[in-house]
Formats: structure tokens, sequence, C-alpha cells
């Protein structure tokens, strides 16, 4: 884990926390990003309290810019660049929202930004990275073929990698979501995130524990690419292998830099079936008219699925996405 060699998880958070991302660190990251960035609003749904028996503050980052949270995380660390470093563009490996929000937050910066896209990548997505200036390179879908793609692209462009999740730059823009939603519902119990690479879930854990060290923030995540949950019960990082979850945007392994925190902070986490995403992707779009992709109808998912007593509280639960291609889904029950 480069720097991270040879550290218990504990010490590690304790110079993530410290040296990398502590609250201040994350604070400085909102007042950065907020010009260009939503500030998206908290909805609520009655019948979907009554169904969880709960109070539910849903956090809505799929009317976020690109249509979802990333462009968060990928704001903060293009903005952080140096002058010097931006002059050559950065550079991703992504086939989802991250792609996109690079390409967004590189044009606002007024650089250059390449994309590596697996060539199954869906139309829809690529027409939205080339829509906001990104160059893509199209690559064989596979994990090894992206990395070698992204590294045959730093060494003609010098562009600077911005890794999709696993960048403190990128996961202190993402915990930024916790400070705003502590800040509109400051009496939460509970905050429920999807977990993917986990910059999201990092992002939480580590800004909502620090705002408010007692509440519960719970990670959710497919059962059909359950990596996280399993390297959080065996204490170990365990790669997510093959997976076909309708959840595309979770499909990702945990990070060396996620991984830590996740396991040492996150008060649990739970599981959703394929079904499951379903049924709560009509639940949001029935009951609320709101529409969302599947991986951010994960966390509903799990609470309904889960037998996690939430009888009376208040828990925030983090909508990340809607970037949905409405006429390759179908939704029939």
């Amino acid at each position: 884990m480069d720097w991270c060699d040879g550290l218990r998880t504990a010490e590690l958070i304790e110079i993530i926390m410290k040296r990398r991302l502590d609250l201040a660190t994350i604070h400085e990251a909102h007042n950065r990003i907020r010009s260009y960035v939503h500030r998206t609003p908290v909805l609520t749904c009655s019948a979907l309290d009554d169904i969880i028996g709960a109070r539910l503050y849903f956090k809505c980052e799929n009317f976020q810019k690109t249509g979802a949270f990333k462009s968060r995380g990928a704001c903060n660390a293009v903005l952080l660049l140096s002058q010097e470093n931006a002059s050559n563009g950065v550079v991703t490996h992504s086939s989802g929202n991250h792609a996109a929000a690079l390409a967004r937050a590189a044009k606002v910066r007024g650089i250059s930004a390449h994309i590596v896209m697996p060539s199954d990548s869906s139309l829809m997505k690529i027409a939205a990275v080339k829509g906001y200036g990104g160059r893509i390179v199209f690559c064989d879908p596979n994990l090894a073929a992206r990395d070698e793609t992204a590294d045959r692209v730093i060494r003609e462009t010098g562009a600077v990698l911005i890794h999709p999740y696993d960048d403190f730059r990128v996961i202190a823009g993402q915990a930024t979501i916790a400070v705003e939603l502590l800040e509109d519902i400051p009496d939460l119990d509970v905050i429920v995130a999807p977990v993917g690479g986990g910059g999201l879930l990092s992002g939480m854990l580590l800004a909502a524990k620090k705002i408010k060290p007692q509440i519960q923030v719970i990670g959710a995540e497919p059962q059909a690419a359950d990596d996280a949950y399993r390297s959080w019960k065996s204490d170990q990082l365990v790669p997510v292998g093959q997976t076909d979850t309708i959840a595309d945007g979770l499909r990702t392994s945990l990070g060396e830099k996620t991984y830590p925190i996740i396991c040492e902070l996150v008060d649990d986490i739970l599981l959703a079936s394929e079904e499951g995403i379903i049924r709560a992707m009509r639940l949001i779009l029935d009951r609320m008219k709101v529409v969302v992709e599947p991986s951010a109808a994960v966390p509903m998912a799990a609470l309904l699925e889960s037998d996690i007593c939430l009888s009376r509280r208040k828990v925030g639960i983090v909508l990340s996405g809607g970037n949905i291609d409405l006429a390759s889904l179908s939704l029939a029950k």
C-alpha cells in the first residue's frame, strides 16, 4: 500500500485524519467547489417513511452537475492542481459518472481531459463525456486494460491521473455531501450511502464522524458485488471479481486508501438483492417522482431487505446519481 505499508488500520486512520483528510481540509474543499457544483436538496417522503418505519431524508445528488455526486470529487481534485501540473491536462479510467465529472471539471479549469473508457461503455455515457469536451481513449473492457491504457496516455501526454475514488482529493470532495446534509438536518441519527470503490462512503465517514461522533454511518452494497462487506468482515482487502449487478456504478473494488477508512469507521454494511434494487428504484420513482440510477437505489433496497431497527430514527440516505438510460432498463415488476 505504498506509504501505508506496515501500518495497522488505526494508525493509518490517525495519519489520514491528521495529515491528509481532517475536517478542516473537507471544509476547504467545500468552499473550493461551492461555485462549481449544486448544493443539492434534501427531500422527504412520508410514504417511504411508513414503509421503513423511520424518518427518511434523501440527499439528492441525482440533481448534481453531470447527474451524480462525482462532480464534487472531480472538481476538488482538478481545482487543487498547480498551474504546472494542470498544464498537460488530466486523465482517468472510468466507464461511468466519474468520466463525465472529470471531463466537466477539466472544462471548468480550461484544461484537457483524457478519459479511458472500456469499449463496451454505454452510448449515453460516451455522449456525456464528449459533450463536456473529454478526449476518449477506448480500451478492452477489463481492469488491466484500463490501467495500461491510462499509463500509456500519461506517458504520451504528461497528464495527471485523477483516480475515480482512491484519491484523497476526490474523497475530500465527496465528503462535502456529509457537511451539507448535517448542516440541513443536524439531528440525523444514521446516514446510509452506497459503496463501490469507497470514495463516497469514505468521505461520508470522515466528515460525519468528526461533525457528529455519535452518528451511525452505514454502507449499502449489492449482494452480487459484496467485496466491501467481505473486506470489512474479514479485515483484509478482498477484490470484487466478476459481477453483473445492475448497479454498474458499484462494481469496483475498494481502494488502498478507501479500504482502511471504511474498515475502521463504518458501523455496518448492508446488502441488497438485484430484485430489491429494482423494487427500490420503482418505489422512489412511484412515491417521490424522482428518477435514480440503480446504484443510487441500493441504500433504499438494503434498508427494505435488512432487519436493522430504525424505528423513529432520523435517517439520511444519499441518492448518489440519476444517470440512467431508460430505454435500456425495464422496471417491470
